[in-house]
Order: C-alpha cells, then structure tokens, then sequence
C-alpha cells in the first residue's frame, strides 16, 4: 500500500475557485447514503459509525461520495443529469467499487436533492481524479477514520 500526503484539512479553502458561501453550503449538507443495512446520513468531519461498520463489513478503508449532477455548480436539465450519473455509476462499477446509491440533501431545503453515490474502496488520488473528471467543485471522501472530509477541487 503506497502512501501519501493527506491534505491540511483545517485549511480547506486555500486558493479555490469556489466561493465560501458554496463551500459552506457543501460542509452543511447531508449526505444520505441508501444502504442495504439502513440509510444513514454523512456529515463533513463527523464520525459515522454506519459509515465504519460498511468499511467493516465490506473490508474496504475509503470511500468517496459523489454526484455527476450539475458541473461545477451550473444547473442542467434532469436528462442530462440522470444520464451522467448513470455514466458514473456505471464507470465506478467498471474500476472494481462496491457502490450504493445515495443523495445530497440540503437541509434548509434551498435547493432540490442531488441524487449521488457512494464507491467504497477509492483512494484519495483516485478520488479526486474522478471528481475532476466529472467536473465536480468538490467530492466528499473518507479515509479508514470514517470521517467525511470535504475535498475541493478547483
């Protein structure tokens, strides 16, 4: 197993692209994961146990949750959507990760659920690679510790 460099997590919002108000929208939002087990919901830099027991019982150590919806935050029609986020499940699917669908509530209700998924077994680098590649402001993965950690990137 390779190691690297984790991010300085107390100094997320260097040099971003991405707006405060944004990022502050992305770490207040609930990621719901739609588990076999029982749906639980995921929170920037909060421990989840449910999270922990999936690791556990999937003998994996990561996870990334991730949406192909709306592209660096620009909204599109509910077609290209859907058929992008069909292209990633099926693209995570195609690299060997266990995935389980999910959604991105926010929970003042502003703005409408993002369906979106969880891949168990995506390393960081990977991670972002694949955020990148679906032209996504952010991505949210964990590491063995179970903690969300909101990823920005751009």
């Amino acid at each position: 197993m390779g190691w690297h460099r984790l991010p300085d997590w107390s100094d997320g919002m260097a040099q971003t692209a991405i707006s405060a108000e944004k990022i502050e929208a992305y770490k207040n939002t609930n990621y719901i994961v739609l588990a076999d087990a029982g749906d639980f919901t995921l929170r920037v830099d909060q421990y989840s146990k449910a999270l922990s027991d999936l690791y556990k019982s999937t003998n994996t150590q990561n996870a990334i949750f991730i949406t192909a919806y709306n592209p660096l935050g620009r909204v599109r029609n509910a077609a290209v959507n859907e058929m992008a986020n069909q292209r990633l499940y099926e693209y995570l699917r195609s690299i060997g990760a266990r995935v389980i669908e999910g959604s991105g509530a926010d929970p003042t209700g502003k703005w409408p659920p993002e369906p979106s998924l969880l891949a168990l077994g995506i390393d960081l680098v990977s991670a972002e690679r694949i955020g990148k590649l679906y032209k996504q402001d952010a991505i949210v993965w964990s590491d063995s510790d179970a903690i969300p950690r909101l990823i920005l990137l751009r």
